[in-house]
Parts: C-alpha cells; structure tokens; sequence
C-alpha cells in the first residue's frame, strides 16, 4: 500500500563514522566495544541527534546534518550518562541537554526517580548551566524560526516537565575576542523564564510550524495551540473541546519531543493515543486518537477542524484468539498528503479522506492478515515523524535506527483496479475499494501522465459500468475536480467530485463497509483565539475553511450537481433550429473553444473540434452559464473575473479529457486514417473504440456534459462501419445516435447507389428533421431524392401562391371543371392558372421558325416512343 524510500540509516550514516572514531581514539586497528547509539531527537533542518558510550568511559552527542551528509561531535561527557531528552539551537552553540539519573542495571526499566536538565556552551569553553533538577521527567526544545539574520545573539528554549507546565528561557548571548559566543545572562536565566502553559496532560511539538498543542482538563477536556512566531513572540489560537474516555492518560504524553529511550511506556499501557496533523497546502487539520481496544473491538475518532465534523470509526477484529497479542497494540496513525492512514498490523487498513469526507466509499479500507505496509518490523517500534512538507509523514524505525519517508503506492492501487473479485464474495463488494483507489488515482495522485494513462488503459478493458457506479464519470468529474482544486482551494464544497452523490438511492455497498461502523458528528466548536493581525498564512486559511463550512452546511447543499440542469439541456437537445437562447450561449462557447485551441492539440489523431456542430455548442454554453450562476451565489468572495476564468476553464478541461481519453484508446488499438472511410467493414479493434466511445455518450449524457464538437459525426461514422444497417437505423430511432450535417453529406457522396446503400440512405432520410432533410436531398444523385428535390419545389410554389392569391375557388371560373372533389379540382386550378401565367419558352422576341420547332419535336417524340426514322 505504502512506497518507502530510505531516507537514514543509523548504522550507514553514522556507527561506520564513529567506530573510525573510536578506532583513532583508542589506537587499536579495530574497535569491537559495544556503541549502544540512540537517536535523541529531529530538529527542524533535518539534523539528527544521537548519543552513543565510548570506549573510555564517556557519553558523547553527536548531530549527522542531513544536507552535507556530514557527523559532528557536539559535547563528551566524561562519565557514562543516560540522556532522555536533547535539543540544539540553530546557530549550533547551546546544548540542552536532560539526564535520567539512577539508570544503572535493570534501574532504566523503572519510573524515573530525578531528572537533571543543563544548558551547555558547545564551543569554545563549554560552560555549563543548571536549569532544573527535579523528580520528573523534563522535555528540552529550542525554537527554530526561519529568520535571515546571519548572526543571532539569542536563543529561546522550551521547557516542559512531567508536572505539567512548559516555561520559556530567553537566553541571551555574546561574541567574545570576535568568535566565542557565550550566554551573557546565565545567572538570570531561571529568573527570567516565561510560563506559557500552566496545566497539561498531554502536549504534541511541531517543529516545522513552530506549533505547541496542549491537552487540558476542568469540565471537560480542552485541546489549545500555542503559536510561535519569528519574532519569538507566542499567543493561544486555537481552543478545541474534545470527547475523550475519563483519566485517558495515566502519565504526562509527549508527542514529537525526542525519544527517550529510559521511559518507553509500553503500548498496552496507554488508555489513549492521539496525535494531530496539519497540512499548509489544503489548510487542513485532523485530530486523531485511539481508545483500548475492548472485545476484540478497536475504536478510533478522526476529528476534521477543517470540515467542521468528526468521524468515529469502530472495527470489529473478530474472535481469532491466535492474534490476541497484536490487539493489545493502538493503531497507528500516518498522514500522507491529505488521506489519514490508520494501521494495524495483521488486520486493517484504513486511508481515510480528509477531503471528501461525506461518504464512506471515497476512503480506502483492507482488511485480513494479509495487510502489510511493507516495512521489516512490528509496527510497535515504528515512530511517525512530521515530514517537513507537512503532508506526507516520515517513519521512524528505533530498532534499526532507519528513517523511510512514506507515500503511497500507485502501483499497489492499479492492482486494486485490476483484481478480480474472489470467488466467494460477490463483485459488488469490491467496488467500494475500486472506487475510493479510483480517487486515490486521480485526484491525489493524478498530475501524472503515465499513471493517466494507466487509467484510461484500465477503463478500456472495463467498458461496462459496474453495478453500483459508473467508472467513467467518475474518472471525469474526479478529473476536473483535482484541475479545478489546484487553481483555487475554494471550490472543495461547490464543485462535483463524483456521480454516487447524484444518485437518489446510494447502493449498500458503498454507504457501508463490512466490519466498519462509523458515526458522524457535525460542529467540532472550534475556536479560534487570535487577534486579527495574527490569524495569518495556514490559520487564517483554516479559519474561513472552517467558517464557510459552516455557513454552506447552515443552508442547501451547495454542491454543483449537472442534474439540475436536466430540463434545460433537453430543451436545448430537443431543437431543431437555432433560436435567440441558442445564439445567447455563442458567447460562452467561444471562450471555451479559444481556450482549447490555445493549449495547441499536441497529435490531432482524432478529427474532433473541427465542425460547427451547433447543438454541442449549445450545450457547451449552457453548462458554462449555469455553473457561473452557481459559484457566483455561492462563492461571491472570489469575484466575477476569477469565477469566469475558472468556468471556461473546467468546460474546457472537460472537453480536453475526453479528447485524450479517445487519443489513448485511438492509439492503444492502433487506428489509422483509413478508419473515417465510410466505404470499408470496420475491424475488432474498431468496434472496441466504438464501444467505448458509446460508454463515453452514455457517462456524459447521465450527467449532463457537453461533447466536443464532431463527436457525434465521428461516433456516427463508427457506427456504420461496425454495426449491422437495421442496428444502426434503430440507434438513431432510439436517440442514442444523433446525425449530424457533417456525416450527412459524408454519407451521401461518399456511398454509392448499391442496393442496400440505397436503402440506407433512403432510411437515414425518413429519419431526418425537415430543415435538415431539405439540405441532405440535394447532395443525393438519385431519383429518389429528385422525387424529393420537385415535391418539396412544387409544394414551395403552391404556398407561395396561397399567399398571394388566397383560396377562392368556384367551378364557374371556367368551364370543364368537376367540383365534385375540392382538392383535386384547386390542386388542377392552380395548376392551369400558373401554367397560363407561364412564359412560352418557345416565344422569343425575334421570329421562330415554326416548322423546325415542329419537325424537331416530333423527331424527339418518335426517338423516345422507340421508332427510327427509315
């Protein structure tokens, strides 16, 4: 499921580096003492912390700096200490140091009786300050703001105790002789510590944001931010009130603040594991936690800030009693991007999406003892670490001391795509997986061409809908969401991002997942604590994601959905002639057909965007006016102009999806230019592409999508090639196929006067509307159509009479005529009195030689009559 790439290994990076060091220290030609090597702690730039005992007796620090791939010794302690917790500041001239005292022997597995915290000058006299020596355990960690100053005469630690307060020492420094830098207030430094929090039992450091979350409990359990700034300034943010089981932890919790390898609570010891991830690209935040697991059941909440909502899953692990042990374990929790993975080894999987939240079919969930994320350990000794793109988290490995960034396998989703259904369960139930590794696919991982390409190989093979959705309209609406998403973040909660939501009834396999029970609850009573001016970058984004989820769920739904278009795009289907609302939409499909033009249509393998196509274009102006109606009322924030460019955009990138879905199977089946002959029996490979351009008909059609222009004509000329000619009369009978002018004439010329061509044509004309059939008639060299071609040119005429002499009619006009039949006897009126009206055209103004005219018309009657002159 999960892509590892090795990003550290303890035993490359660093025991190789120092056993050199030992070696030159000990003058021996090959050091064989034990190391005993820990890792302490991650700082923000990457810089590995570790300690390890030397051969002389003495404790050392060492930092391995990820950039340069370079060790350095930090401080040697001349005795053997045992360090629980280590901080550097950026500048790399303090050391904050804790030791766990009376660790000797069996000792460290013991409740740490003191703690001894230092501060120590790393260069050049190694001056050292006692800041607390208590019975408790201490976190150190400095603060590392990203700041341009080259030279920083001050560093600011972060102190928290296992009593529950965190203080915050300013310690102010000074050049000496130009390059020693010293602390210029050591005595002071106690004195001038800053309390930031008061009470806690639970606190989480992230580092990269400079963020410091706190559990607090009066009435009910309160979880705070402390935010820290550049200026080293601090204020609370963010105040969330949270649900969670009475005494939840039974010791203080430190989340990402070092490891301390002398108090390693064990798994089945903790009521309750939680943890919180940020993303800064989606502005996104989830709070995630864990409860005991209790009757062979585990419990486990995702509370999304951002979606204003929270999700609380239960998993039944079932009665087998061989596997007992691993459920005395918590889940463990791993972002990656914006999906939360819950694991637990030997029996689940769960990829919860954060972003599409609402169904239970859009996230991912494998189960079995065939679950494996793919690392060589229990996942006990894994340590998630926060990544610093914030999105994608790190695993750590403390047994092996490896560090394995993480992501998640597109290869491992194909597969889900691809597999077939076993044999004991019905194919409906692997649908929910297909579905939700589908949006994986696409929308968080679909900026990739190859794996695009996969796709639409994968949507080749599987032409057929599956029973309980339709795989092409999710591969579009997902498509354009993501393109749609990556220009503004806005557009999370207006825009379709699947055809499940528009189906009135959701079928049971996607609204539940076997051995998962999910309750939902809405209005997280996030509060937000700072001051206007300090509510910036990610805090201000989560804010308004928060509040205009709020506002859209306080009213209705506010998702696009391209049904509540149906009345007006039958209307627009339904017309056979161009009208004022047609010529109306001209607009707004220019625009989105200039866009195309300019992204320069790369091959142009299929003839498409090339004809008028009047009704398509119709409804490419259609779709673009109702979505710009919609995200201007619900979405006025990002004005008229932007709201514009992103409709034409969306249209546009939708006619553009489906032209590249054509160009790859149009390649795949290897087509060639001889495929638009309408003369030629089409092959397989044609009515493969056939097929699935009619699924493509049938997806956009469900949904109310427009088609590029000279689709119809193209799947038109498909049609003829591969189906049968009574098939291909009943699809135009049956709406599925519409005649466009283009195939018409192509039809028309191109045939030939066969029989059976004869007759399609023939049938195709039937067919036609009148406008369109008087156009089509003279293209035809044929009698039949010359029959046409002089009815439709008499009955012209006759209503041109009409109009200008009316309907009198009486017998006594002139003589001979029979009354007896109206009709007839008007139709042989109006004929006699235009034949009267007539110009001879034998009567010219010079003279004419009558008797030639006569000799040359009975010649004429005689050849006809079949007679020769002897």
């Amino acid at each position: 499921m999960l892509k590892f790439k090795q990003k550290f290994d303890l035993h490359r990076e660093v025991e190789s580096d120092i056993l050199r060091k030992e070696v030159s220290v000990c003058r021996v030609k090959e050091y064989s003492g034990a190391l005993d090597i820990r890792i302490l702690n991650i700082e923000r730039d990457g810089g590995i912390l570790y300690s390890w005992k030397g051969a002389t007796g003495t404790t050392r620090i060492g930092k391995y700096d990820s950039n340069t791939k370079q060790n350095k010794l930090l401080y040697t302690f001349d005795k053997q200490v045992s360090v629980s917790s280590c901080s550097l500041n950026k500048e790399e001239t303090l050391l904050a140091v804790s030791l766990a005292q009376n660790t000797r022997g069996e000792e460290r597995l013991r409740p740490i009786s003191k703690c001894l915290t230092l501060l120590i000058e790393i260069h050049p006299i190694n001056n050292t300050k006692v800041l607390k020596a208590v019975d408790c355990r201490v976190k150190v960690q400095f603060l590392n703001s990203e700041t341009d100053r080259r030279s920083v005469l001050e560093s600011h630690l972060l102190l928290l105790t296992e009593d529950g307060y965190v203080d915050l020492y300013h310690v102010l420094l000074t050049k000496q002789e130009g390059y020693r830098v010293v602390m210029a207030n050591p005595d002071h430094l106690t004195k001038t510590a800053e309390r930031i929090v008061e009470d806690f039992n639970w606190v989480q450091w992230d580092g990269h944001t400079q963020r410091l979350y706190y559990l607090t409990h009066n009435v009910k359990f309160l979880m705070r931010c402390v935010q820290f700034y550049p200026s080293h300034n601090c204020e609370t943010v963010l105040e969330l009130p949270l649900d969670l089981p009475a005494n939840p932890f039974r010791t203080v919790k430190f989340v990402n603040l070092g490891f301390d390898h002398y108090h390693v609570e064990k798994a089945e010891q903790e009521p309750v594991r939680m943890e919180v991830f940020t993303n800064r690209i989606v502005g996104s935040m989830c709070v995630c936690y864990s409860q005991p697991i209790k009757e062979q059941e585990v419990i486990y909440t995702v509370l999304l800030v951002h979606k204003d909502c929270s999700r609380a899953f239960r998993v039944s692990l079932g009665s087998d009693q061989s596997q007992q042990k691993a459920t005395q374990f918590h889940p463990l929790f791993i972002p990656i991007g914006y999906f939360i993975l819950v694991y637990l080894q030997g029996y689940f999987l769960h990829c919860i999406n954060t972003r599409q939240q609402e169904m239970l079919c859009h996230s991912l969930f494998l189960s079995g003892p065939d679950v494996d994320l793919g690392l060589q350990c229990q996942s006990a000794n894994i340590t998630v670490l926060h990544a610093e793109e914030e999105s994608n988290g790190s695993l750590l490995d403390l047994a092996t001391g490896r560090i394995h960034s993480a992501e998640l396998s597109p290869a491992y989703l194909l597969q889900i795509l691809r597999a077939d259904p076993p044999s004991r369960c019905p194919s409906g139930e692997s649908e929910p997986q297909r579905l939700a590794a589908l949006h994986c696919l696409l929308v968080y991982m679909g900026n990739n061409p190859n794996l695009e390409l996969k796709i639409i190989e994968w949507l080749c093979d599987n032409v057929n809908p599956f029973e309980s959705f339709d795989q092409i309209q999710e591969f579009i609406l997902a498509s354009l969401y993501r393109i749609s998403y990556e220009k503004s973040l806005s557009l999370d909660k207006v825009l379709p991002y699947s055809s499940v939501c528009d189906k009135k009834e959701i079928p049971v396999c996607l609204s539940k997942v076997p051995g998962v029970s999910c309750t939902t609850d809405l209005h997280t009573e996030c509060v937000f604590k700072g001051k206007a001016r300090s509510l910036q970058g990610f805090w201000l984004e989560l804010q308004w994601n928060t509040e205009r989820t709020k506002c859209l769920d306080a009213g209705p739904n506010p998702r696009y959905r391209t049904s509540h278009i149906r009345g007006d795009w039958d209307e627009l289907r339904s017309e056979r002639k161009p009208s004022s609302h047609m010529t109306h939409m001209q607009e707004n499909t220019k625009k989105v057909l200039s866009t195309v033009d300019t992204w320069c249509l790369d091959k142009k393998l299929v003839p498409l965007f090339q004809e008028e196509d009047q009704q398509q274009r119709a409804l490419i102006g259609l779709t673009v006016d109702k979505l710009r109606e919609h995200l201007n009322r619900h979405l006025p924030r990002l004005g008229k102009k932007k709201i514009d460019s992103l409709v034409v955009n969306y249209v546009a990138k939708l006619l553009e999806l489906i032209r590249h879905m054509l160009e790859s199977v149009w390649l795949k089946s290897k087509l060639g230019p001889c495929v638009l002959c309408l003369t030629q029996q089409g092959s397989p490979a044609e009515w493969s592409v056939f097929h699935f351009m009619f699924r493509i008909l049938e997806a956009t059609r469900g949904l109310c999508l427009p088609l590029p222009p000279g689709y119809h004509t193209l799947l038109s000329v498909f049609a003829v090639r591969v189906l049968p000619h009574h098939t291909f009369l009943q699809y135009i009978d049956h709406g599925v196929l519409q005649l466009t002018e283009t195939f018409l004439s192509r039809l028309m010329t191109d045939l030939d006067n066969s029989d059976a061509n004869e007759r399609l044509k023939f049938s195709v004309l039937k067919r036609l509307p009148e406008p369109m059939e008087q156009r089509i008639y003279h293209m035809w060299d044929h009698p039949v159509s010359s029959a046409s071609i002089s009815r439709n040119y008499v009955r012209t005429l006759l209503e041109k009479h009409s109009k200008n002499k009316g309907f009198a009619f009486t017998g006594r006009d002139k003589p001979g005529f029979r009354p007896e039949f109206l009709p007839l006897t008007y139709l042989a009126k109006v004929l006699s009195d235009i034949e009267e009206q007539a110009l001879n055209p034998f009567e010219e103004q010079e003279n004419v030689d009558a008797r030639f005219v006569e000799e040359t018309a009975l010649k004429q009657t005689l050849i006809l009559l079949g007679y020769e002159e002897k």
